[in-house]
């Protein structure tokens, strides 16, 4: 066995390795405290990389998802003045039967049609009040919505609806009827049906958006959860796995000590062929 002074080499070599297990054990103990597999990104940059990818991804589809919740609010603001118009026709046209018949006279008509001048006048409001943000959408102001339901910029990331709606009392073609009289009265029914025919119309068209934005919102919710599944295989740690290497790498840790001990009192043997 050689005894050097100057360079105490298996010292050296054992340091070499406590560094080593030091980085490591810290490392996954790092891991531990982040929840990241790769909370050092030196230590897998491919799988970095790819996870900062998919994260962008995800949070981007969280964005869409959003934008597509806030599109349904056009359809359930319309779907709520559509229905109350609906109703109002139900009841002009309820009144309307009943001046038809003589079982009541002129002036009981009469008085039905303050009522229904009212109803038609509140029919009217509401279409021309609703809106959506600052766009009128029931009065038959042209207006297309793009919405942005993906996180591309090609058109198929995107949802158009063209908003045409018209559900003013004269574009439903009541604006002039009235049940002050029997004939009037009577005249009227045809004119509520075909009313009434149109507002369901109306209805089924913000429906049917409905229904496609919920479709891209349960599309992009699938998406977020199976991408962050894929994300999570890659990017967070298993923590059995990470205690079981800091547990070990202090256990090396201090049989490395040991050793460094071990081959620093070895160059003292030198002391004793001097003496």
């Amino acid at each position: 066995m050689s005894l050097r002074i100057n360079t105490n080499v298996n010292a050296l070599a054992v340091q070499n390795a406590m560094n080593l297990s030091s980085r490591d054990t810290n490392r996954a103990m790092k891991n531990l405290a982040t929840g990241s597999r790769i909370s050092d990104p030196s230590s897998d940059v491919a799988g970095s990389a790819v996870a900062e990818q998919m994260k962008s991804e995800i949070r981007g589809m969280g964005a869409a998802k959003m934008n597509s919740d806030a599109a349904m609010g056009l359809a359930d603001v319309a779907e709520g003045a559509l229905s109350e118009q609906a109703t109002i026709l139900t009841r002009m046209r309820e009144l309307a039967v009943q001046a038809a018949s003589d079982n009541f006279s002129n002036s009981e008509r009469l008085m039905m049609n303050k009522e229904y001048s009212e109803l038609r006048q509140e029919l009217d409001r509401i279409s021309k009040s609703t809106r959506y943000g600052t766009q009128n959408i029931l009065d038959g102001s042209v207006k297309e919505f793009e919405f942005q339901v993906g996180t591309k910029s090609t058109k198929e990331s995107r949802i158009s609806y063209n908003s045409d709606s018209n559900t003013t009392a004269s574009a439903l073609d009541v604006d002039s009827l009235s049940v002050e009289n029997k004939t009037d009265a009577r005249d009227s029914l045809d004119a509520l049906d075909k009313a009434m025919n149109k507002v369901a119309m109306a209805r089924a068209s913000f429906g049917a958006m409905q229904s496609r934005l919920q479709s891209a919102q349960n599309n992009l919710g699938v998406g977020i959860e199976k991408l962050s599944a894929a994300r999570s295989q890659i990017a967070d740690a298993d923590l059995g796995k990470e205690v079981s290497d800091v547990r070990r790498g202090q256990i090396l840790q201090q049989y490395q000590s040991s050793m460094l001990q071990q081959a620093n009192d070895q160059a003292g043997l030198a002391l004793k062929l001097v003496g």
